[in-house]
Protein backbone atom coordinates (compact mmCIF):
# COMPACT_ATOMS: atom_id res chain seq x y z
CA UNK A 1 0.00 0.00 0.00
CA UNK A 2 2.83 2.38 0.87
CA UNK A 3 4.55 1.66 -2.45
CA UNK A 4 1.28 2.47 -4.27
CA UNK A 5 1.27 5.86 -2.56
CA UNK A 6 4.76 6.57 -3.87
CA UNK A 7 6.63 5.85 -0.62
CA UNK A 8 9.66 3.56 -0.60
CA UNK A 9 11.37 2.08 2.46
CA UNK A 10 14.70 3.47 3.56
CA UNK A 11 16.65 0.53 2.12
CA UNK A 12 15.11 0.93 -1.34
CA UNK A 13 15.76 4.68 -1.33
CA UNK A 14 19.42 4.14 -0.40
CA UNK A 15 19.81 1.46 -3.08
CA UNK A 16 18.35 3.73 -5.78
CA UNK A 17 20.49 6.65 -4.68
CA UNK A 18 23.69 4.57 -4.62
CA UNK A 19 23.16 2.96 -8.02
CA UNK A 20 24.60 5.91 -10.06
CA UNK A 21 27.58 6.10 -7.70
CA UNK A 22 28.30 2.40 -8.09
CA UNK A 23 28.15 2.67 -11.88
CA UNK A 24 30.54 5.63 -11.81
CA UNK A 25 32.99 3.79 -9.56
CA UNK A 26 32.96 0.74 -11.81
CA UNK A 27 34.12 2.95 -14.70
CA UNK A 28 37.44 3.58 -12.93
CA UNK A 29 40.13 1.80 -14.91
CA UNK A 30 42.11 0.25 -11.99
CA UNK A 31 38.97 -1.10 -10.40
CA UNK A 32 37.73 -2.47 -13.73
CA UNK A 33 41.11 -4.13 -14.22
CA UNK A 34 40.86 -5.66 -10.73
CA UNK A 35 37.41 -7.06 -11.47
CA UNK A 36 38.69 -8.52 -14.76
CA UNK A 37 41.60 -10.09 -12.93
CA UNK A 38 39.18 -11.61 -10.43
CA UNK A 39 37.22 -13.04 -13.35
CA UNK A 40 40.40 -14.60 -14.72
CA UNK A 41 40.95 -16.24 -11.32
CA UNK A 42 37.50 -17.78 -11.39
CA UNK A 43 35.80 -15.20 -9.13
CA UNK A 44 32.45 -13.85 -10.24
CA UNK A 45 31.51 -10.17 -10.06
CA UNK A 46 29.94 -10.43 -6.63
CA UNK A 47 32.94 -12.13 -5.07
CA UNK A 48 35.30 -9.77 -6.85
CA UNK A 49 33.53 -6.72 -5.41
CA UNK A 50 33.73 -7.98 -1.82
CA UNK A 51 37.41 -8.82 -2.30
CA UNK A 52 38.40 -5.16 -1.80
CA UNK A 53 36.72 -4.80 1.65
CA UNK A 54 38.35 -8.04 2.74
CA UNK A 55 41.73 -6.72 1.62
CA UNK A 56 41.08 -3.51 3.55
CA UNK A 57 40.21 -5.49 6.70
CA UNK A 58 43.30 -7.61 6.26
CA UNK A 59 45.52 -4.56 6.02
CA UNK A 60 44.07 -2.38 8.79
CA UNK A 61 42.80 -5.03 11.21
CA UNK A 62 44.70 -8.27 10.74
CA UNK A 63 48.15 -6.65 10.53
CA UNK A 64 47.80 -4.58 13.77
CA UNK A 65 46.21 -7.60 15.47
CA UNK A 66 49.21 -9.78 14.62
CA UNK A 67 51.58 -7.11 15.92
CA UNK A 68 49.72 -6.86 19.24
CA UNK A 69 49.51 -10.66 19.44
CA UNK A 70 53.27 -10.90 18.97
CA UNK A 71 53.93 -8.33 21.72
CA UNK A 72 51.59 -10.19 24.11
CA UNK A 73 53.95 -13.21 24.04
CA UNK A 74 57.11 -11.13 24.57
CA UNK A 75 59.04 -10.34 27.75
CA UNK A 76 59.02 -6.88 29.27
CA UNK A 77 62.47 -5.29 29.20
CA UNK A 78 63.95 -1.86 29.79
CA UNK A 79 64.61 -0.81 26.21
CA UNK A 80 63.04 0.96 23.28
CA UNK A 81 60.61 -0.63 22.46
CA UNK A 82 60.06 -2.13 25.95
CA UNK A 83 59.61 -5.76 24.93
CA UNK A 84 61.85 -8.57 23.74
CA UNK A 85 61.95 -10.14 20.31
CA UNK A 86 60.30 -13.52 19.85
CA UNK A 87 62.89 -14.72 17.33
CA UNK A 88 66.60 -14.05 17.84
CA UNK A 89 69.71 -15.16 16.01
CA UNK A 90 72.07 -17.37 17.93
CA UNK A 91 75.73 -18.25 17.41
CA UNK A 92 74.69 -21.50 15.75
CA UNK A 93 72.43 -19.63 13.37
CA UNK A 94 69.19 -21.00 14.74
CA UNK A 95 66.04 -18.95 15.23
CA UNK A 96 64.38 -20.28 18.39
CA UNK A 97 60.82 -19.11 18.98
CA UNK A 98 60.25 -18.08 22.59
CA UNK A 99 56.65 -17.57 23.70
CA UNK A 100 55.98 -16.08 27.12
CA UNK A 101 52.57 -17.13 28.46
CA UNK A 102 53.18 -15.41 31.80
CA UNK A 103 51.44 -12.27 30.55
CA UNK A 104 48.14 -14.13 30.15
CA UNK A 105 48.69 -16.01 33.40
CA UNK A 106 49.21 -12.68 35.13
CA UNK A 107 45.76 -11.53 33.97
CA UNK A 108 44.17 -14.45 35.83
CA UNK A 109 46.24 -14.08 38.96
CA UNK A 110 45.82 -10.32 39.44
CA UNK A 111 42.28 -9.40 40.52
CA UNK A 112 42.62 -5.95 38.96
CA UNK A 113 42.23 -7.27 35.42
CA UNK A 114 39.31 -9.66 35.77
CA UNK A 115 37.50 -7.09 37.94
CA UNK A 116 38.04 -4.57 35.13
CA UNK A 117 36.57 -7.04 32.63
CA UNK A 118 33.56 -7.79 34.82
CA UNK A 119 32.91 -4.12 35.52
CA UNK A 120 33.25 -3.26 31.82
CA UNK A 121 30.73 -5.97 30.92
CA UNK A 122 28.34 -4.69 33.61
CA UNK A 123 28.62 -1.05 32.52
CA UNK A 124 28.23 -1.96 28.84
CA UNK A 125 25.25 -4.26 29.50
CA UNK A 126 23.41 -1.76 31.71
CA UNK A 127 24.09 1.08 29.26
CA UNK A 128 22.88 -0.99 26.29
CA UNK A 129 19.73 -1.96 28.22
CA UNK A 130 18.97 1.67 29.05
CA UNK A 131 19.54 2.62 25.41
CA UNK A 132 17.11 -0.12 24.39
CA UNK A 133 14.34 1.11 26.69
CA UNK A 134 14.85 4.70 25.52
CA UNK A 135 15.57 4.00 21.86
CA UNK A 136 12.78 1.52 21.10
CA UNK A 137 9.90 3.99 21.68
CA UNK A 138 11.79 6.63 19.71
CA UNK A 139 12.43 4.28 16.78
CA UNK A 140 8.82 3.05 16.90
CA UNK A 141 7.50 6.62 16.80
CA UNK A 142 9.80 7.45 13.88
CA UNK A 143 8.71 4.37 11.93
CA UNK A 144 5.02 5.18 12.49
CA UNK A 145 5.35 8.88 11.75
CA UNK A 146 4.13 10.43 8.50
CA UNK A 147 6.54 9.84 5.59
CA UNK A 148 7.20 13.58 5.33
CA UNK A 149 8.46 13.66 8.94
CA UNK A 150 10.63 10.54 8.90
CA UNK A 151 13.64 12.09 7.19
CA UNK A 152 13.49 15.07 9.58
CA UNK A 153 13.36 12.82 12.63
CA UNK A 154 16.15 10.69 11.21
CA UNK A 155 18.29 13.78 10.70
CA UNK A 156 17.69 14.84 14.33
CA UNK A 157 18.95 11.45 15.50
CA UNK A 158 22.09 11.69 13.36
CA UNK A 159 22.66 15.39 14.12
CA UNK A 160 24.89 14.83 17.22
CA UNK A 161 27.42 13.04 15.00
CA UNK A 162 28.12 16.37 13.30
CA UNK A 163 29.88 17.46 16.48
CA UNK A 164 33.11 15.97 17.78
CA UNK A 165 32.63 13.07 20.19
CA UNK A 166 35.20 14.55 22.57
CA UNK A 167 33.50 17.94 22.61
CA UNK A 168 30.13 16.35 23.42
CA UNK A 169 31.66 14.50 26.36
CA UNK A 170 33.37 17.68 27.57
CA UNK A 171 29.99 19.45 27.43
CA UNK A 172 28.66 17.07 30.08
CA UNK A 173 31.41 18.24 32.44
CA UNK A 174 29.97 21.76 32.31
CA UNK A 175 26.50 20.36 32.95
CA UNK A 176 27.26 17.90 35.77
CA UNK A 177 29.95 19.49 37.91
CA UNK A 178 29.16 21.10 41.27
CA UNK A 179 28.96 24.59 39.78
CA UNK A 180 27.52 23.48 36.47
CA UNK A 181 24.29 24.34 34.72
CA UNK A 182 22.15 21.63 36.36
CA UNK A 183 23.21 22.37 39.95
CA UNK A 184 22.93 26.14 39.45
CA UNK A 185 19.43 25.73 38.03
CA UNK A 186 18.30 23.50 40.91
CA UNK A 187 19.79 25.89 43.45
CA UNK A 188 18.10 28.86 41.76
CA UNK A 189 14.62 27.31 41.91
CA UNK A 190 15.16 26.13 45.50
CA UNK A 191 14.90 22.38 44.93
CA UNK A 192 18.27 21.72 46.61
CA UNK A 193 20.29 23.48 49.31
CA UNK A 194 23.74 22.32 48.20
CA UNK A 195 25.14 21.01 44.92
CA UNK A 196 24.55 17.39 44.03
CA UNK A 197 27.71 15.42 43.34
CA UNK A 198 27.25 14.01 39.83
CA UNK A 199 30.74 14.25 38.33
CA UNK A 200 33.28 11.48 38.90
CA UNK A 201 30.52 8.96 39.63
CA UNK A 202 29.14 5.87 37.91
CA UNK A 203 25.97 7.85 37.18
CA UNK A 204 27.97 10.26 35.00
CA UNK A 205 29.60 7.32 33.16
CA UNK A 206 26.23 5.70 32.41
CA UNK A 207 24.78 9.05 31.34
CA UNK A 208 27.69 9.77 29.01
CA UNK A 209 27.61 6.31 27.39
CA UNK A 210 23.83 6.33 26.92
CA UNK A 211 23.90 9.82 25.43
CA UNK A 212 26.80 9.03 23.09
CA UNK A 213 25.62 5.63 21.83
CA UNK A 214 21.84 6.06 21.80
CA UNK A 215 21.75 6.73 18.00
CA UNK A 216 23.44 3.35 17.43
CA UNK A 217 20.42 1.75 19.09
CA UNK A 218 17.80 3.85 17.33
CA UNK A 219 19.03 3.45 13.74
CA UNK A 220 18.92 -0.38 13.43
CA UNK A 221 15.61 -0.46 15.32
CA UNK A 222 14.16 2.14 12.96
CA UNK A 223 15.40 0.24 9.90
CA UNK A 224 13.71 -2.94 11.19
CA UNK A 225 10.45 -1.35 12.31
CA UNK A 226 10.08 0.62 9.08
CA UNK A 227 10.07 -2.59 7.02
CA UNK A 228 7.34 -4.30 9.06
CA UNK A 229 4.18 -5.19 7.15
CA UNK A 230 1.40 -3.06 8.65
CA UNK A 231 -1.26 -5.32 7.16
CA UNK A 232 -0.41 -7.84 9.89
CA UNK A 233 -1.52 -5.34 12.51
CA UNK A 234 -4.65 -4.55 10.51
CA UNK A 235 -5.48 -8.26 10.32
CA UNK A 236 -4.93 -8.60 14.07
CA UNK A 237 -7.24 -5.65 14.72
CA UNK A 238 -9.91 -7.16 12.45
CA UNK A 239 -9.73 -10.36 14.50
CA UNK A 240 -10.33 -8.41 17.71
CA UNK A 241 -6.75 -8.21 18.97
CA UNK A 242 -6.07 -5.24 21.23
CA UNK A 243 -3.23 -2.86 20.21
CA UNK A 244 -0.97 -3.77 23.13
CA UNK A 245 -1.42 -7.48 22.47
CA UNK A 246 -0.76 -7.00 18.76
CA UNK A 247 2.43 -5.17 19.68
CA UNK A 248 3.60 -8.00 21.96
CA UNK A 249 2.71 -10.82 19.56
CA UNK A 250 3.56 -9.23 16.18
CA UNK A 251 5.67 -6.07 16.31
CA UNK A 252 8.02 -7.03 19.13
CA UNK A 253 8.93 -10.53 17.83
CA UNK A 254 9.50 -9.21 14.30
CA UNK A 255 11.76 -6.45 15.62
CA UNK A 256 14.08 -8.86 17.47
CA UNK A 257 16.79 -8.68 14.74
CA UNK A 258 16.90 -4.89 15.13
CA UNK A 259 17.04 -5.24 18.93
CA UNK A 260 19.99 -7.66 18.68
CA UNK A 261 21.83 -5.45 16.19
CA UNK A 262 21.26 -2.26 18.20
CA UNK A 263 22.22 -3.93 21.47
CA UNK A 264 25.47 -5.18 19.94
CA UNK A 265 26.30 -1.79 18.39
CA UNK A 266 26.04 -0.21 21.85
CA UNK A 267 27.46 -3.02 23.97
CA UNK A 268 30.64 -3.71 21.98
CA UNK A 269 32.05 -0.13 21.80
CA UNK A 270 30.94 0.60 25.37
CA UNK A 271 32.88 -2.48 26.51
CA UNK A 272 36.20 -0.87 25.59
CA UNK A 273 35.25 2.75 26.23
CA UNK A 274 38.05 4.95 27.56
CA UNK A 275 37.19 8.62 27.01
CA UNK A 276 33.90 8.68 28.94
CA UNK A 277 35.13 6.80 32.06
CA UNK A 278 38.31 8.88 32.09
CA UNK A 279 36.57 12.26 31.85
CA UNK A 280 33.31 11.61 33.70
CA UNK A 281 34.17 8.68 35.97
CA UNK A 282 36.04 8.64 39.25
CA UNK A 283 39.12 6.83 40.43
CA UNK A 284 37.00 3.79 41.33
CA UNK A 285 35.61 3.52 37.79
CA UNK A 286 37.53 0.46 36.68
CA UNK A 287 37.16 -0.39 32.99
CA UNK A 288 39.34 -2.18 30.47
CA UNK A 289 39.97 0.98 28.43
CA UNK A 290 41.52 2.77 31.41
CA UNK A 291 43.55 -0.30 32.36
CA UNK A 292 44.95 -0.47 28.82
CA UNK A 293 45.89 3.21 28.91
CA UNK A 294 47.66 2.86 32.27
CA UNK A 295 49.58 -0.25 31.20
CA UNK A 296 50.70 1.20 27.87
CA UNK A 297 51.57 4.79 28.84
CA UNK A 298 51.97 4.90 32.64
CA UNK A 299 53.55 1.53 33.42
CA UNK A 300 55.00 0.97 29.92
CA UNK A 301 54.13 -2.71 30.33
CA UNK A 302 53.44 -3.31 26.65
CA UNK A 303 53.36 -7.14 26.79
CA UNK A 304 50.81 -7.15 29.62
CA UNK A 305 48.78 -4.43 27.91
CA UNK A 306 48.82 -6.39 24.66
CA UNK A 307 47.59 -9.49 26.53
CA UNK A 308 44.74 -7.39 27.98
CA UNK A 309 43.85 -6.16 24.47
CA UNK A 310 43.91 -9.68 22.99
CA UNK A 311 41.73 -11.01 25.81
CA UNK A 312 39.24 -8.18 25.29
CA UNK A 313 39.23 -8.77 21.53
CA UNK A 314 38.54 -12.46 22.12
CA UNK A 315 35.58 -11.50 24.29
CA UNK A 316 34.27 -9.19 21.57
CA UNK A 317 34.59 -11.95 18.94
CA UNK A 318 32.61 -14.33 21.17
CA UNK A 319 29.90 -11.69 21.56
CA UNK A 320 29.77 -11.10 17.80
CA UNK A 321 29.44 -14.84 17.13
CA UNK A 322 26.65 -15.01 19.70
CA UNK A 323 24.96 -12.05 18.03
CA UNK A 324 25.13 -13.72 14.62
CA UNK A 325 23.67 -16.94 16.06
CA UNK A 326 20.83 -15.06 17.76
CA UNK A 327 20.07 -13.10 14.59
CA UNK A 328 19.86 -16.30 12.56
CA UNK A 329 17.47 -17.79 15.06
CA UNK A 330 15.38 -14.61 15.17
CA UNK A 331 15.13 -14.39 11.38
CA UNK A 332 14.26 -18.08 11.15
CA UNK A 333 11.54 -17.64 13.76
CA UNK A 334 10.22 -14.53 11.98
Amino acid sequence: MSRALGYLPLGDRLARGAAPLVRAVLRIAPLRWLLNACGDLGLDGRRGVILLPYAWLGLFFLAPFLIVLKISFADQIIAQPPYSALIQWTQDGYLPLKLNFDNYRFLLEDALYWKAYLNSVKVAFVSATICLFIGYPMAYAMARAAPAWRNILLMLVVLPFWTSFLLRVYAWIGLLNNHGVINNLLLAVGLIDQPIVMMKTNFAVYLGIVYSYLPFMILPLYATLEKLDLTLLEAAADLGCRPWRAFLTITLPLSVPGIIAGFSLVFIPALGEFVIPDLLGGTDTLMVGKVLWDEFFANRAWPVASAVAIAMLSLVVIIMLLQAWLERRARAAA
